[in-house]
């Protein structure tokens, strides 16, 4: 982007947010006498009288952001701005640091002029390509590697707050797109501007400018390295990841807000899950999982006491069980929609779309986004559809086919061995365990290859990204852990066979997954770093050796560029927090947790006559899964990026295909039952099939009926929505009937109301 567009962009801004903070104090002040500013701080593009503002502290606040963004506008139109411009509205020399939120720790042998690149890029300016973010170095050895922390200054937040259409309620409770020259809307008596965006949004924001660093014309490649080629619009944080020259980066723990949190959540056992403070800390993405699993977890008390109660007292009501069964899974799905559109709406996510802003590795060529006029990576779609239906669902479907066969042949080298070595259970067993090794085994390969290929379609918003990847490892995680009991039930036809199978399968899995997720991470942690420590200290002969007394390299010791950078102190509280968080796993997002309760919903309904008691282990896998997997967030993982999100994604797709499934395999089971066939003796085979083909049909049907009855959205939110849209056509034609009456005003020489004669 050229200087004189990037002026006058900040120059409208500017202008922008002086009127609006103007208008709102004359709206405030219209009761008391305004008094004039000094003629050296009134802004040359108005000549109104300002409010005093002594008049009132939360005038103050606002005009004091005008006055920066008045000054920092100056500073621009005289081609002065650098980083430290851009800092200064935060701290000058001899003040405290701002805070860090973002942690970056760069490869410890990056060559110096990468290194100058790369800071160059996230503290210069937008101009240049850069992120004009706050870059601090902590001191540290250099054969570690280099750790920087970043920030923001209070303009550069309000600024991007409002480029990334960040939701914020305003005074009057509405939830509505964040606006600068609207801000007093959203900060209400009480409230400093300092306090307007949590911890969590700064985060957000500081991230989304960092991965937003796109390669201009002139970077053909990372400087020093030649072989690492960039083309213009590509995200130069994601090539750095790529090739391993930034090497982690993370937020920091709040942690006294994280106790707090804890107590109120994986150390209450049977209190209330705290959505809104889980959401408030760790975002949109992981609150709504913590929320589907509580749901999900509630509606299982009803297929337990009904599997109970078949068990205890009616044996011979298979049949209804099953019915209800697939009946409350669609209610139980259906109701869910409406709850998560209700969450969305609250939160301010229910508007998100596919023509939301691309994500960080979208590929294209930069040019102006046809419906927000952006300059913004630009790629046809049907580029993507052609490489998804001609390249990646044959190979997909490759996959499914090799590991179905592979489930096969488990089987039928099972029963070889039966037939040869009956006396040798041991022997027998073989084949399973085979069978279990390479399918995780190959699990790990596949889930690299969905990856890549997902990554290679080149889709454009995160929310299509993550559908299709799911949608392929979901496909493939549902032949290894159903297509086994698919055929002991139709093929083989062993019930006994298929319930033992279920059960051992259930258990199993929920142990192992406990054990992954909880004591394996807990072990690694306590003894990890010992060992890391142990490994240090045994093949690092040759380094020279640490003390507490050793001095970390000079000012003079550092390159140019570090020495530009202000340095952290080293009694600050922030440097232990970055070490050790820094040392934690990286959290890889809720995909596993979603697999875990997808995979425990098809084993609990989609067989569920034939063990009515798995309802139960699974409620209590979840109520012990909620406090674990809240545990490991707030101690094990480094604290995840916060991501909005609407709903789900794909896996409301996938549960309700299970709902679907659970409806065919239940009715075939009743059909193949023995125990209703031997109720039914007069009856033909052919009739016989053909009631459980209508029966089945006629669930699909109450099913259809049940999705078309029940409404996505609750009557309020379609209201509100439905207001939120006039209003907004309301204010636009308000302004533009203020627009036109102006321009008559100034063409005419007239008042509105008088006539000229």
């Amino acid at each position: 982007m050229t200087f004189a567009p990037r002026l006058r962009l900040f120059d409208s801004f500017a202008v922008d947010v002086r009127r609006g903070i103007r208008d709102s104090c004359l709206t405030m002040s219209s009761n008391r006498s305004t008094l004039s500013l000094p003629a050296q701080q009134m802004p040359p593009e108005f000549d109104d009288t300002w409010p005093d503002e002594e008049s009132d502290p939360h005038i103050s606040k606002l005009w004091a952001i005008h006055r920066t963004i008045h000054n920092l506008r100056g500073k621009m139109s005289k081609q002065q701005l650098d980083a430290s411009d851009v800092m200064s509205d935060e701290f000058d020399e001899g003040t405290s640091l701002p805070p860090t939120y973002l942690v970056l720790k760069v490869a410890s042998d990056i060559k110096e002029n990468t290194l100058t690149w790369l800071i160059d890029k996230i503290r210069g300016k937008r101009r240049d390509g850069g992120a004009e973010l706050i870059v601090m170095r902590q001191p540290t050895d250099p054969e570690d590697g280099w750790v920087l922390h970043l920030s923001a200054s209070k303009i550069k937040f309000l600024e991007t707050a409002e480029e990334m259409e960040l939701m914020k309620v305003d005074k009057s409770g509405v939830i509505r797109e964040f606006t600068v020259n609207q801000l007093e809307d959203f900060v209400p008596e009480g409230m400093h501007v300092d306090d307007l965006l949590t911890l969590a949004e700064r985060q957000t924001i500081v991230r989304h400018e960092l991965e937003n660093i796109r390669a201009l014309a002139e970077d053909e490649h990372i400087p020093g390295y030649p072989t690492y080629a960039l083309y213009e619009g590509q995200s130069i944080f994601q090539v750095c990841v790529k090739w391993k020259i930034i090497m982690k980066v993370y937020p920091l723990h709040d942690q006294e807000h994280l106790k707090k949190l804890g107590k109120k959540w994986y150390m209450s056992p049977f209190g209330e899950q705290p959505i809104e403070e889980i959401r408030l800390y760790f975002g949109e993405a992981i609150a709504l999982y913590f929320t589907f699993l509580g749901y999900y977890t509630a509606t299982l008390i009803v297929p337990v006491l009904c599997g109970l109660l078949q068990l205890m007292v009616y044996s011979d009501t298979m049949s209804l069980f099953c019915v209800f069964n697939v009946v409350w899974v669609t209610l139980v799905l259906e109701i869910w929609k409406r709850k998560s559109n209700e969450l969305a709406f609250r939160w301010g996510t229910i508007g998100m779309t596919s023509l939301d802003e691309p994500r960080p590795n979208f590929r294209g060529s930069m040019g102006y986004d046809a419906v927000t006029g952006k300059l913004q990576p630009q790629h046809p779609r049907y580029f993507t559809y052609m490489k998804m239906y001609c390249v990646s669902i044959p190979i997909v479907f490759l996959c499914l086919v090799a590991a179905f066969v592979m489930m096969l042949a488990s089987f039928w080298a099972e029963e070889y061995l039966k037939q040869t070595r009956a006396s040798d259970d041991y022997v027998i067993l073989v084949p399973s365990i085979v069978y279990s090794i390479l399918v995780y085994v190959v699990n790990c390969y596949y889930r690299v290859l969905a990856t890549f290929l997902t990554e290679w379609e080149n889709h454009r918003t995160q929310s299509q990204y993550d559908r299709h990847r799911v949608t392929k490892l979901v496909l493939f995680e549902f032949v290894n852990n159903f297509m086994s009991l698919f055929y002991i039930a139709f093929i083989i036809r062993d019930m006994d066979m298929l319930r033992s199978q279920l059960k051992t399968m259930l258990i199993i899995f929920q142990l192992i997954s406990h054990l992954q997720e909880a004591l394996l991470p807990l072990a690694f942690k306590y003894y990890g770093s010992k060992f890391a420590a142990l490994k240090k200290r045994l093949f690092s002969s040759k380094k020279r050796p640490k003390s507490k007394f050793y001095k970390f390299p000079t000012e003079e010791q550092l390159a140019p560029v570090l020495q530009s950078l202000p340095q952290i102190p080293i009694d600050d509280s922030r440097l232990p927090d970055a070490t050790k968080e820094g040392e934690m796993e990286d959290y890889e997002g809720t995909y596993d947790d979603y697999l875990e309760l997808f995979i425990q919903f098809g084993y609990v309904f989609l067989f569920s006559p034939v063990y009515p008691v798995a309802a139960f282990w699974a409620l209590f896998n979840n109520i012990l899964e909620i406090r674990a997997d809240a545990f490991k967030l707030c101690k094990i993982f480094q604290r995840p990026m916060s991501r909005p999100v609407k709903d789900i994604g794909a896996w409301q797709r996938c549960f309700e295909i299970l709902g679907a499934m659970s409806i065919m395999t239940n009715c075939g089971l009743l059909c193949l039952s023995p125990e209703l066939k031997r109720s039914a003796p007069d009856v033909g085979q052919v009739e016989w099939v053909l009631f459980f083909v209508f029966l089945e049909h006629l669930l699909l049907g109450v099913r259809y009926l049940l999705h078309i009855t029940i409404s996505d959205k609750p009557e309020w939110v379609r209201v509100a929505l439905a207001k939120k849209n006039y209003d907004s056509k309301q204010a636009l034609k308000f302004e533009r009937s203020q627009k036109s009456r102006r321009l008559l005003t100034r063409k005419f020489k007239t008042i509105h109301g008088t006539h000229s004669r």
